[in-house]
């Protein structure tokens, strides 16, 4: 027989007196989602006739009691009841090294004994220096005067007694400080015990069986303090089989936990869906635009009453105008946006994408991290070098190829990697199945770029009235230096404006017809793509001209786009 219960949080009074039979359970299944995980449980019991509760213990104090499922099955029928989170306090369970608290014995006694070797030797060290201090002329016998010939030798086995004793405390010390350093370190190696007190979760389960009853039951919760981020490998072959350039796309998922469970040897699934997210679109609330009235804050005030009445009208429409806008704002805020070896198996639905892990896996409760492999795809790249002279005149390759997995790629970071060398690291937006991605795989040095100024001519108005202008041309040149057909795009900017009395005019004579005259919805940014073959060369020239009234001055503000920005350059 097969029950199913979602969690409630109210025990039933019929099972307040009920007798408690303890639950062993073995985590058997996790899901792990951007932001938490749902835990399955596996456990067996003997029921008794007659009302019961299966007590599980020991859970994470983080679980939330709402995402709690039970299931149950067993030799006979028996019936499941209420659900009840109870918070218990946690046993502190100190964890004691044997090995190491040996040596710890042994290091402590060792030093003991070394502060002892060091007072002796400083000791001996002060009664040769107080024999040092004591003049020849009553070293001698009885209390007299020591022979002057005897004087030399009298120094020299002062001296080297101070040495030899200098010597002995200086290598004493040494040890002593060995010994302190593997204290130091050894305790700070040792297990340390669980917090005291630290919380834990408590799960009972009301049952009622007509008879004794051998059952199974499977629970699973969400528990916080787990998460997993993607991680891309992508390596470019520029000439694969055949001659044509080939890309292989790695995806990995970089898991984290520290529920406080263990997680050994359990059944993992990766999903795509954020767990702990908003369920449903934000709500906007009306606007109202009215004239502002601006509170009276001061008037005749014939009596101390009538004084107090505008104040307080002020007050309350302040505090209402604040109230609004702090709902106008809760309102708009944007919800959290939501991750041949074996592959894990891709179940890709129409909202959500998951990743069977193959075998099991043992994920450590510390926040270490642990990698494993979700998918290989090979794909055909398009390659391009791209070239934008004015910030940099250097040419970059550019792979671009169709996703075409039934999972989307979540944004994260990619490890670049181009005819088996490791070129540096980039980043994955969200691509859909079906989208476009394109990845830069580093400078590309046989392509030589040129860029400079060719003409530039403003004039200065000499009467009132007349208009300023400023004319630039610019002359960029590419040569390959490769031994194959490369396919160049060339990327340029002129300024635009939003003001009528700013006029911006491109001069067709002197500028080399773009085949992009506008490159997406960047204004102004115009691209010229072409074949270049082996040692052959490419001009491109640009030229424009800015007309505005004389007597005013005009600044050039580069205007943010989608993605990284470069820092702002004037124009040449």
């Amino acid at each position: 027989m097969m029950t199913r219960l979602a969690a409630a949080l109210v025990l039933a009074p019929g099972f307040a007196a009920a007798a408690e039979i303890e639950l062993p359970t073995r985590i058997d299944r996790v899901t792990v989602y951007p932001d938490g995980a749902v835990v399955t449980r596996l456990g067996k019991a003997e029921l008794l006739q007659g009302a019961s509760q299966i007590v599980l213990r020991g859970l994470p104090a983080t679980i939330d009691p709402a995402s709690i499922r039970v299931e149950g099955k067993g030799s006979a029928g028996f019936s499941v009841g209420a659900v009840d989170v109870r918070l218990a306090p946690g046993e502190a369970r100190p964890v004691l090294d044997a090995v190491i608290e040996g040596k710890l014995k042994t290091l402590r006694e060792e030093k003991e004994t070394l502060a002892g070797q060091i007072a002796a030797i400083e000791a001996k060290r002060a009664t040769i220096e107080r024999f040092g201090q004591t003049g020849p002329d009553k070293l001698g016998p009885d209390g007299k005067a020591l022979p002057v010939a005897d004087w030399p030798a009298v120094f020299e086995a002062i001296g080297t007694a101070l040495v030899k004793v200098h010597e002995e405390l200086r290598g004493v010390r040494a040890r002593a400080a060995e010994v302190e350093g593997e204290i130091v370190a050894l305790e700070r190696a040792k297990p340390q015990p669980g917090r005291p007190g630290a919380p834990k979760r408590d799960v009972a389960i009301a049952v009622e069986a007509p008879g004794p009853v051998a059952a199974e039951f499977t629970v699973s919760y969400r528990v916080g303090g787990a998460s997993w981020t993607p991680q891309y490998e992508a390596r470019l072959a520029t000439a694969a089989a055949g001659g044509k350039p080939g890309l292989e796309l790695v995806r990995r998922a970089e898991l984290r936990q520290r529920t406080g469970e263990d997680w050994s040897e359990v059944a993992l699934t990766l999903s795509t869906t954020r767990s702990a997210g908003g369920t449903r679109v934000p709500e906007l609330t009306p606007v109202q635009v009215m004239f502002f009235e601006p509170p009276v804050l001061y008037e005749a005030r014939p009596t101390a009453r009538a004084a107090q009445a505008p104040m307080a009208a002020a007050r309350a429409k302040a505090e209402a105008d604040a109230q609004a806008e702090a709902s106008q704002r809760a309102a708009a805020a944007p919800a959290p946006v939501a991750a041949e070896a074996q592959t894990a198996t891709v179940e890709a639905g129409a909202y959500q994408a998951s990743f069977q892990v193959p075998g099991r896996a043992t994920i450590p409760q510390d926040g270490s991290s642990k990698t494993v492999l979700l998918s290989q795809a090979k794909a055909d790249p398009a390659l391009t070098a791209r070239i934008v002279p004015e910030l940099e005149e250097r040419a970059y390759l550019e792979a671009s190829f169709v996703h075409e997995e039934a999972a989307p790629l979540l944004p994260g970071p990619v490890a670049l990697h181009r005819d088996g060398t490791y070129i540096g690291r980039g980043r994955i937006g969200l691509v859909a199945p079906g989208d476009r991605v394109e990845l830069g795989f580093g400078a590309d040095e046989k392509l030589k770029v040129t860029r400079a100024p060719v003409r530039r001519r403003e004039n200065e108005p000499n009467w009132l009235g007349q208009s300023r202008t400023d004319l630039r041309e610019f002359r960029t040149v590419v040569k390959s230096l490769h031994a194959q057909p490369v396919k160049v795009t060339v990327t340029e900017r002129i300024p635009y404006s939003e003001n009528s009395a700013i006029t911006v005019e491109s001069l067709p004579a002197q500028t080399t017809p773009p085949t992009e005259k506008q490159v997406g919805d960047k204004r102004g940014v115009s691209a010229w793509t072409f074949d270049l073959a082996p040692g052959a060369e490419k001009e491109i020239r640009v030229a424009y001209r800015i007309k505005w009234p004389g007597d005013r001055e005009v600044t050039y503000a580069p205007q943010p786009g989608p993605g990284p920005q470069p820092l702002p350059r004037p124009l040449n």
